[in-house]
């Protein structure tokens, strides 16, 4: 599968480019500047990684399954430069809206939780799907760790959601169905308390698993 990777040049894009392109995806990776996109995907492409290249965000809003990877207060200004372009795909958004410096403390935002502003951003022809909001990034980045957690998964469209569980199969870790799109109020609010987990007992990778669950 194509996948675009919008804000893709962080911690989190590099993990994902380099573990979707191992598991035989091919990867696009963008940026406001696409020139420091094609650098990541030359040093990517230097690990063995043959199948990722970079280029401009609206560019990487042309694959098939789109990641949004972005701090929070670009999340709007971003999408809206680019819903002309997302009609008919999937957006897997990872955002939190986190309020630095206060990382660990839940916020709301105005729209409940950035997956929902999303949706009402792009509108109904582009699915979004809330996913990847409790990985380490640190375990992320490194395509030889095991990521020891599940990857909640929530959205409107069924068939979009199953999509993206496979596909974070094959990042290596598990994926469940955690239901619809208002969930993602809930799979946001978490990652607060993992921050303030790791910060607490002095470790950057608390994850969470869920038990009795038969797939």
């Amino acid at each position: 599968m194509n996948i675009g990777l919008i804000g893709g040049t962080g911690r989190e894009g590099r993990g994902l480019a380099l573990r979707w392109a191992r598991a035989g995806h091919a990867v696009r990776i963008g940026s406001r500047d696409a020139a420091r996109a094609k650098e990541r995907a030359d040093e990517l492409r230097a690990l063995g990684a043959t199948s990722i290249e970079g280029g401009d965000n609206v560019w990487a809003a042309g694959a098939d399954v789109v990641l949004l990877s972005v701090p929070y207060g670009a999340h709007k200004e971003t999408l809206e430069g680019l819903k002309a372009h997302l009609g008919g795909r999937i957006l897997i958004d990872i955002t939190v809206p986190l309020k630095p410096p206060k990382v660990g403390e839940v916020n709301l935002p105005q729209g409940q939780a950035a997956a929902l502003e999303a949706q009402a951003i792009v509108g109904p022809a582009c699915k979004v799907v809330a996913a990847l909001h409790h990985v380490s990034s640190v375990h992320l980045g490194d395509p030889d760790h095991a990521i020891e957690c599940d990857v909640l998964v929530c959205g409107d469209d069924q068939a979009a959601r199953d999509t993206v569980i496979r596909l974070i199969e094959d990042l290596g870790t598990s994926a469940l169905d955690a239901g619809p799109l208002k969930n993602a109020v809930a799979l946001e609010s978490l990652t607060p308390v993992l921050l303030h987990l790791n910060k607490r007992y002095k470790t950057s990778a608390v994850g969470v698993r869920f038990t009795n669950v038969k797939k």
